[in-house]
């Protein structure tokens, strides 16, 4: 890890905050934000569009989510604003957040915010992996930890995509890279069904021909210099040695591990730290009148 970068534990909560983009939903487009954006991304990669535009657009409109969930430059557009106003809110959204970015990184993604982003038609791998399911913690000889809702492959591929963005500057990588290794590490599961850990073991030795078999497959029906360009790329996941590597094995584990702790604070969650510390009767006009509504219905 690089010196003068930020430290992964001061990026930590910007990382949790990006990774709930797959819990949150619109009601204009089917599907998770996060997975929404993973659809998107492969559709501006197979349509040609420069993989280094996409990473950096992508992250910078996942960054200003985090805040502000749906509301993007096409909500501001309808809604009235023009394009100085509806550019500076997202850049507010994106500020109140990115502090503990890489300063370098930072101004690139500020400067990459979109107000309007492409979206060509997605190819079908990218449908078929946000509508496969994540298999969760699992274990060779032990019963799988079930937990409700999974989030798919669609979602974690792009988290992990932009955290290998994020986290980039740690390792002194270059985050086109991680951000590409991200989108299309699980290219496998557009077919294999995800049985986790405990089921790859069951695979035994035909798990790397399984693997390779189905990820050829899916490569061989994207455009020519696209397949080579990630064919390089994914030759990164084989170790931690390069800085992309690590990028992308860092952004990988911590996806896993923020997954798992989403659904240990959602099961820990309380009504007292909704009205407490999230201030659910938020100040306001008839802030007062709320409080005395609930009291009088004790609670």
């Amino acid at each position: 890890m690089t010196g003068g970068s930020p430290a992964l534990a001061e990026l930590r909560p910007l990382l949790t905050e990006v990774g709930d983009a797959k819990r949150v939903r619109v009601a204009a487009v089917p599907g998770s934000l996060a997975e929404q954006a993973f659809a998107r991304a492969w559709g501006r990669l197979v349509a040609g569009e420069d993989a280094a535009a996409v990473a950096l657009s992508e992250t910078a409109a996942a960054v200003a989510r985090a805040r502000l969930a749906g509301i993007d430059g096409a909500v501001l557009r309808t809604a009235g604003l023009a394009d100085d106003e509806a550019l500076d809110v997202l850049h507010r959204g994106f500020d109140e957040v990115a502090g503990p970015l890489d300063a370098g990184l930072r101004a690139q993604l500020r400067a990459a915010l979109p107000l309007a982003v492409p979206t060509p038609e997605p190819p079908a791998l990218a449908d078929l992996l946000n509508r496969q399911p994540r298999a969760g913690a699992t274990a060779p000889g032990k019963a799988r930890v079930v937990v409700e809702p999974p989030e798919s492959h669609g979602d974690h591929c792009l988290t992990v995509a932009v955290y290998g963005v994020l986290v980039a500057p740690v390792f002194g990588a270059d985050p086109v890279a991680p951000f590409l290794v991200g989108l299309a590490h699980h290219l496998h599961n557009v077919v294999l069904p995800d049985a986790g850990f405990a089921g790859e073991v069951l695979l035994g030795g035909a798990l790397d021909r399984v693997l390779r078999t189905l990820e050829e497959r899916e490569l061989a029906a994207l455009p020519g210099p696209l397949a080579e360009r990630l064919r390089t790329v994914l030759r990164l996941r084989a170790d931690a040695g390069a800085p992309e590597s690590q990028a992308f094995h860092a952004a990988d584990v911590l996806d896993r591990v923020l997954q798992v702790h989403h659904h240990a604070r959602a099961a820990a969650f309380t009504a007292e730290h909704a009205l407490d510390d999230l201030e659910l009767v938020h100040a306001g006009p008839v802030q007062a009148f709320h409080l005395d509504v609930l009291a009088a219905a004790g609670l």
